[in-house]
């Protein structure tokens, strides 16, 4: 949706500041572009059901894509993966130094729940969007996954805990994205929960292609850096190339099966990413 893009654009975090890079550093990361798929989810709900409300629905959108930027910066740190290229980029921490990517995330993380007390709906879907947010990303989700990948760096688990791991690392970001736009658009408990579940397991199909792309494709190809889960709990490194992608197959297919139950409206707005992002894995 280019509409997001400008959005996006338009609604850069800033501030009056004698500061030199404080606000290059807080936009150059979102500026760099990235895949995002967790806004589209969010915004290809909304319209798939009430397309009016999607220019309302970019402000938590880019909620989303700030607190998912917010989380890559970090991620990069060097006390955490210490990667030199993130979206095609130099990595602010190696652009500036790693005080100012740190303070660059913290802000993006804040200002991500700013824009959604600011956002245009009603206070309850407001409040509610804040709680998926800060639950999915927070003490138990996205940060939780994140202490434990790192503090079992040289303490090989199993393929379960590595997929546990995982659904908090990346997938409850995935599905949280999915959520909000379900509870945006008012639908039932039932359809909120299948599509939460849904999103779980695509966020799981995502981290194991992202194993799949780490091992197969360059620097330049991924558009970040490769080669760098040597020590890490991969799926690669506890199942090898050839049974990874035959997990990520499988789920594939199982989503697809699921994503065919959905009605015709969602199908038809999601089915865009669904068709690349089911089969990122595989040779083009």
């Amino acid at each position: 949706m280019q509409g997001f893009e400008t959005y996006l654009r338009d609604h850069l975090p800033t501030t009056e500041t004698f500061h030199p890079i404080y606000n290059d550093a807080m936009a150059d990361m979102l500026l760099a572009g990235g895949k995002r798929f967790r806004p589209m989810l969010l915004l290809r709900i909304v319209e798939a059901y009430e397309p009016l409300l999607v220019e309302s629905a970019y402000a938590p959108a880019l909620a989303v894509e700030m607190f998912h930027t917010y989380s890559l910066i970090h991620d990069d740190l060097p006390a955490m993966d210490d990667a030199p290229l993130r979206r095609g980029h130099p990595t602010l921490h190696t652009t500036y130094d790693e005080s100012t990517a740190i303070l660059a995330g913290d802000a993006l993380n804040t200002h991500a729940f700013l824009l959604i007390a600011r956002s245009a709906f009603r206070p309850d879907v407001r409040i509610k969007l804040v709680e998926i947010l800060a639950r999915d990303g927070g003490v138990d989700g996205m940060v939780l996954g994140q202490a434990i990948d790192l503090y079992f760096e040289n303490t090989p688990l199993s393929v379960e805990q590595v997929k546990e791991l995982h659904r908090n690392k990346t997938a409850r970001l995935i599905a949280a994205s999915m959520l909000m736009g379900a509870v945006i658009v008012g639908l039932d408990r039932a359809a909120q929960e299948a599509l939460y579940a849904f999103g779980i397991d695509l966020g799981l199909l995502f981290q194991i292609q992202d194993d799949i792309i780490d091992e197969t494709q360059s620097e330049e190809e991924a558009g970040k850096t490769t080669g760098n889960d040597g020590d890490k709990n991969s799926f690669i490194n506890l199942m090898g190339l050839e049974n990874t992608i035959a997990e990520a197959d499988a789920l594939a297919a199982d989503l697809l099966q699921r994503f065919e139950a959905f009605d015709l409206k969602l199908q038809t707005a999601l089915k865009p990413l669904m068709d690349h992002y089911l089969t990122r894995h595989q040779p083009q």
